[in-house]
């Protein structure tokens, strides 16, 4: 066979390629339409973007219907039913004209939910004693850290307790965070007695006059009645002398109804007295403090937006609210 015919028959299949291509793509686009495009993220209600789901409703009138939308938004966003129900009925009776002032109503009955209860961390004992619990992957030791930084930059001296003695990587993840704040850690052996460790931490605590021990415990399965049991002796001996000053719930701002779970779990094995929302930004399951607090009484205190050690803060209602509705 020439060269001149080899060219010709390449060139005639991938022009014969070309053109089943062509029809096919034609046929796929005929199909799909302009409805086939996805939604954008931003635009769903329960993605990140409670505001603008919340404004899209309104901006359709404030009829019967509203109503129901409204409640569907705020549950999606895992707000709970009582307080759902509470801030739509808010809304309602303040009789709102516009869109606006529907907006603000709504701002100012979820508000409401986080009114009455204090914020501050309870540092009494000499040393204040913070236990710290959760359940693993919730960003638990992190806290730890970013708390423990907190306070060292408000001129306390802190001393961590490594009583994750389950997780073998327990201790070596929670001293590398000691090194990096400078702040004195105590561990004990993997697989060893947690109370005992956190004992030690006490002793260690008293002799170097610390100010504040932050116990982290390992990451209990809520479920695990075994292991909340262990949990409620590590609880026992930080208490010493003096008690525990903070028992902190590390919950995952993204977990959603399963947050709740979790801290009804921890609440029946020891005294919480406060909930850290770790992992907050870019959630769009943020409600969940909402429906904490109403379930609770148990008041959120500290907040975690990022995974740099200083990106912990206190909880603030009113900026959070005006984040969670936010365009």
């Amino acid at each position: 066979m020439s060269d001149p015919i080899v060219v010709i028959l390449v060139v005639a299949a991938v022009v014969a390629l070309g053109a089943i291509l062509f029809v096919l793509f034609g046929q796929s686009r005929r199909t799909a339409g302009p409805t086939a495009q996805p939604e954008p993220v931003a635009d769903r209600p329960g993605g990140g973007q409670l505001g603008n789901a919340v404004r899209r409703i309104f901006g359709g009138g404030l009829t019967d219907r509203t109503w129901g939308d409204l409640e569907e938004v705020l549950l999606t966003a895992d707000v709970g039913i009582g307080p759902t129900t509470r801030i739509v009925e808010g809304v309602r009776a303040g009789s709102p004209k516009t869109a606006e002032e529907a907006w603000s109503l709504v701002a100012d009955s979820m508000l409401a939910e986080f009114e009455g209860r204090d914020r501050t961390l309870n540092l009494w004992g000499e040393p204040a004693v913070i236990l710290v619990v959760g359940v693993n992957g919730t960003g638990k030791t992190t806290t730890v850290a970013k708390l423990a930084n907190h306070l060292k930059t408000e001129g306390r001296s802190v001393l961590l307790a490594a009583a994750d003695t389950f997780r073998a990587a327990g201790s070596d993840q929670l001293e590398v965070w000691a090194q990096r704040i400078g702040v004195p850690v105590v561990t004990g052996q993997e697989g060893g007695d947690a109370a005992a460790v956190v004992h030690d931490a006490l002793a260690s605590a008293r002799a170097r006059s610390v100010d504040v021990v932050i116990v982290d415990t390992a990451g209990r399965l809520h479920a695990n009645k075994n292991l909340m049991a262990e949990l409620e002796k590590v609880h026992r001996v930080a208490g010493g002398r003096e008690g525990v000053g903070e028992v902190l719930l590390v919950i995952d701002a993204s977990a959603g109804q399963n947050g709740l779970a979790q801290a009804r779990e921890f609440a029946s094995s020891v005294p919480l007295t406060g909930v850290a929302l770790a992992k907050l930004d870019g959630t769009a399951k943020g409600g969940i403090v909402v429906a904490i607090e109403a379930t609770l009484g148990v008041p959120v205190k500290l907040v975690g937006t990022g995974e740099t050690v200083t990106q912990l803060q206190p909880f603030d209602p009113t900026s959070f609210v005006a984040s969670l509705l936010a365009r």
